[in-house]
């Protein structure tokens, strides 16, 4: 029997009972240094420090209650203010309890070092500490914009801060290391989850940051073209993001090279599985490369008339004049037939067919036309507009009127709408007439008879 448990245990059958007992001393460890802490604040002096610190946090609150409304009204004769100032000013007034409490509690910290002694000061010092750098916290975490990842981080950091600032923190690691499974060399564990999580939450928050503020300055650069804004910003985001992630996988201390198995399985899903999502990466280069089609252009695809609102990695964002957004694949305006009304300049030239009756003079028509259609205000006077005879029909003599305008997106056939309005009320006063066809019926007198007699 004692044979049999001695090969066990060289065999490694109990290795996982290892971890576990190393937890529990641990947390052991971690759960009497706690109990010491509270059992400390149960002294006189202590408790007449957290005494200290909670009327203090009674006197910020009421602070904040008289200071409050007044800066909110500063504030808001203020509204001329850059949007970053007034930004900041928001966060400040939504934080001003805090500010006030840790003004105070630091205060009274400095006044107990200076009159009695340094343990009496002990529980301040340390309500002090956390005070600040929770408020730290609170106004660093307000660059990162995603909510979920600035509770996220901001949780961590207070945590981090908490037992660092205890005297809890190595204990804690220590717990959260022995929390894990060894694959292979490399052990994961919860110290490893949460370190993972902070660092590349960091990273990813900084990456964001730094991409929306080039982006908005290469937005603001009148010298660089649509699509090449979108290029550039769409490799931004790729570069930085791709940058925090490396970085923080480096500083976590997890091999990459483990990952070429799993790019070769990626690879493998790609060729087979996502070839639309590839082709439709692929087309979203190619148009951003050659400049086809950029962001407010006015296209027609199909039955889709409307002007480009984005231009995104796997579509475009089309925009209708009902309202409507279409988000068209990118290989779809690769491979298919696009008519861009504004693709090397913004004007359009528009025609709309009419005739008029024999009996009036074409010259004199072709001239109120054009005169009627340039008396519409979307119609361009700087480019002519033109008049022709295209046909002589049965009853009418055809005509062709082709004018300009230089805004698409306000609509085609609102301005042809306008236009023949302008043509009626110009016809209209001149005595023009528009021909429509008429028929005359003859009823013979003999056959009308002879059919009533039939029946």
């Amino acid at each position: 029997m004692a044979q049999h448990t001695s090969t066990a245990a060289e065999g490694g059958d109990i290795l996982p009972s290892v971890p576990l007992t190393q937890l529990v001393d641990v947390g052991q460890s971690l759960f009497d240094q706690a109990q010491f802490l509270l059992m400390t604040l149960f002294r006189t002096w202590n408790l007449y420090q957290v005494g200290i610190a909670i009327g203090l946090f009674a006197v910020a609150h009421v602070l904040r209650m008289i200071f409050g409304p007044r800066i909110r009204a500063w504030m808001a004769r203020r509204a001329n203010w850059p949007k970053w100032r007034l930004r900041i000013l928001a966060v400040v007034h939504q934080r001003l309890r805090a500010i006030f409490y840790v003004a105070l509690i630091w205060l009274a910290y400095g006044i107990m070092r200076e009159v009695t002694w340094p343990s009496r000061s002990y529980i301040l010092g340390i309500i002090a500490t956390l005070a600040l750098a929770w408020l730290m916290i609170v106004f660093v975490t307000r660059l990162i914009k995603s909510q979920f990842l600035r509770k996220l981080v901001r949780w961590a950091a207070w945590t981090y801060v908490t037992l660092d600032v205890l005297g809890l923190l190595k204990s804690a690691t220590a717990w959260l290391h022995s929390a894990g499974f060894n694959i292979g060399d490399f052990r994961f564990s919860l110290l490893l989850l949460v370190q993972a999580v902070v660092i590349i939450g960091v990273l990813i928050a900084l990456a964001r940051f730094a991409t929306t503020t080039t982006a908005s300055r290469i937005r603001a650069n009148d010298d660089i073209s649509p699509s090449m804004q979108v290029l550039i910003v769409k490799a931004l985001q790729i570069g930085f993001y791709g940058a925090a992630f490396y970085i923080g996988v480096k500083t976590i201390g997890i091999d990459l090279t483990g990952l070429a198995v799993l790019s070769g399985a990626i690879g493998l899903g790609l060729g087979f599985g996502l070839q639309k999502v590839v082709s439709n990466l692929v087309s979203g280069v190619i148009i951003l490369l050659d400049k086809s089609i950029k962001p407010g252009d006015v296209i027609s695809l199909g039955d889709t008339f409307g002007w480009i609102n984005s231009l995104g990695a796997r579509y475009v964002s089309v925009v209708t004049r009902d309202g409507k957004e279409y988000l068209i694949p990118n290989e779809d305006l690769i491979t298919g037939q696009v008519v861009n009304w504004s693709h090397s300049n913004e004007f359009v030239r528009l025609d709309i067919f009419f005739g008029t009756s024999y009996t009036d003079n074409p010259h004199e028509v072709r001239k109120l036309a054009i005169a009627a259609a340039q008396g519409v205000d979307r119609v361009l006077k700087t480019r002519p507009t033109v008049c022709h005879i295209v046909g002589f029909g049965d009853s009418s003599v055809d005509y062709i009127l082709r004018f300009w305008i230089s805004d698409p997106t306000g609509g085609l056939t609102n301005i042809r709408g306008n236009v023949y309005l302008a043509l009626w009320d110009t016809f209209a006063e001149n005595d023009i007439s528009i021909p429509f066809p008429q028929r005359e019926v003859k009823i013979l007198k003999g056959h009308a008879e002879g059919t009533f007699h039939k029946s």
